[in-house]
């Protein structure tokens, strides 16, 4: 039996390419609702410009990746955009048209070439779930279960089955084959653009399950999220940047010095730094032409914050957006739990290396997703077997956490507020959001040289360490 948990992109690819094959599909709202997918507004980049080719985006996303990418991984999953624009465009994605009719391609930090596709402006992982939804609903093999994943079984042949929570109620449902579909860990830090509920759940399974993790550290910090105290924080899209609009400071000063669309983790490291030394960070839209048509998301969110973007500058900050750690998984999404799979952004492919390439990350769910259905549909059954009844683990508690790891484990690192970081989350063992943490911090206390995503003041910025 196929269960998968999690109903953002990759979840929903994985049960429809595992179609006809029965699958259960666990999420804990209705499909849609809290889902970082849904909010994703940049875009998906996939080389299909006619000015473009697949060897520039593996080029691209291998820079990026600052010599950490899995470089097989990086050409299968890169190498299959094409490919997978046409099957979206075939579930019914409407993605934007230039008036000729063809797709039209934005521009994002790092990439050399036009190729982000978007649905509905910055409305694009909305305009993709929206069509996956609907094809799922056409399709009688999968069968929705809203519910919460607490625990996962493993006997000796692998996965046996997952415990569930629906309510006050628990109950377990006999699987052998599972795909962790779970997003990310933006939940753990005080400012993020993830769904607040977006606290590593998916790692939490798989740790508890013994499921290997890999790159931990390498935390992605979106450089220009609203500066507001809500949760999550509001995204201003990288494609904002990509149409002209730049980052300045309270004087007006272009503080980048034209670096407004490097690598994202420069970009963050420059706007945290300029904060940190006292100033204010904005990004100035008002040259760009029908703001509020092109990004329309982005308008309602800076008016709702007393912004207009036509005349005022829009304060931003570094938030948690990304994380390119995870379950470690091979070319199918397979872990090394038998019958265990991960993919989207709480596994760890090999794509992103130290730092993600703007875009990638709906690219691989959705590949990586369909890839993982289409091998749990091909595997051959194992007899079940009864499943104990057990009280659930003890809830994770990100409040907890979210303090100590924006002080120590954010944009910017020390070996000695990492090891302050270490000592206060080894003190709140059995709250699993504070045991994923710890794991973090000491992966990013291992790492001993600054790369990518993962910067530490007291040592050096390198390609890879």
């Amino acid at each position: 039996m196929i269960t998968i948990i999690g109903g953002g992109v990759a979840g929903l690819m994985a049960a429809l390419a595992a179609a006809p094959a029965p699958v259960t599909l666990i999420n804990p709202r209705p499909l849609g609702e809290g889902a970082a997918s849904w909010l994703s507004q940049g875009g998906m980049a996939a080389a299909v410009g006619a000015d473009d080719d697949v060897a520039l985006h593996i080029q691209d996303t291998l820079a990026a990746g600052a010599g950490l990418c899995d470089r097989a991984a990086v050409e299968r999953i890169v190498g299959a955009g094409p490919a997978l624009v046409d099957t979206l465009l075939g579930y019914g994605v409407a993605f934007d048209r230039r008036p000729d009719g063809a797709l039209s391609l934005g521009l994002e930090a790092a990439h050399s070439r036009h190729r982000i596709l978007h649905g509905g402006g910055d409305q694009t992982g909305a305009t993709i779930m929206r069509a996956l939804i609907e094809k799922m609903a056409q399709t009688p093999s999968i069968t929705l279960l809203q519910a919460v994943a607490t625990r996962i079984f493993v006997g000796e042949a692998g996965v046996e089955g997952v415990q569930l929570r629906q309510g006050m109620r628990l109950f377990n449902l006999a699987t052998d084959r599972v795909l962790l579909a779970t997003g990310g860990i933006g939940g753990l830090f005080r400012y993020s653009t993830n769904p607040a509920g977006a606290i590593g759940q998916g790692l939490m399974l798989a740790k508890a399950a013994g499921a290997g993790l890999k790159h931990l550290e390498f935390v992605q910090f979106h450089p220009t999220a609203l500066a507001s105290e809500s949760f999550p924080c509001p995204l201003v899209s990288e494609a904002v940047r990509g149409e002209g609009a730049r980052i300045i400071d309270e004087t007006g000063a272009h503080f980048m010095n034209g670096r407004d669309l490097a690598p994202r983790d420069v970009v963050a490291r420059g706007v945290f730094g300029h904060l940190a030394a006292g100033h204010k960070v904005y990004l100035d839209a008002r040259p760009l032409a029908d703001f509020a048509n092109h990004f329309p998301t982005i308008q309602a969110a800076c008016l709702a914050a007393g912004i207009d973007p036509a005349r005022d500058p829009i304060p931003v900050r570094p938030a948690a957006h990304y994380h390119m750690g995870g379950v470690a998984v091979d070319s199918d999404g397979h872990s090394d739990v038998d019958g265990l799979f991960a993919a989207g952004e709480v596994a760890c492919t090999g794509l992103h290396g130290a730092n993600r390439l703007a875009s990638n990350s709906l690219l691989e769910a959705a590949i990586c997703g369909a890839q993982a259905g289409r091998v749990m549909a091909g595997m051959t059954a194992r007899p079940l077997r009864s499943l104990p009844d057990m009280a659930a683990p003890p809830a994770p508690d990100a409040e907890a956490v979210r303090e100590i790891m924006s002080a120590d484990c954010g944009v910017m690192r020390s070996e000695a507020g990492l090891a302050r970081a270490e000592a206060a989350l080894a003190a709140m063992a059995g709250n699993p959001a504070a045991e994923l943490s710890l794991a973090i911090v000491q992966a990013a206390r291992a790492r001993k040289h600054s790369v990518g995503a993962h910067a530490r003041i007291d040592q050096p910025l390198s390609q890879a360490a």
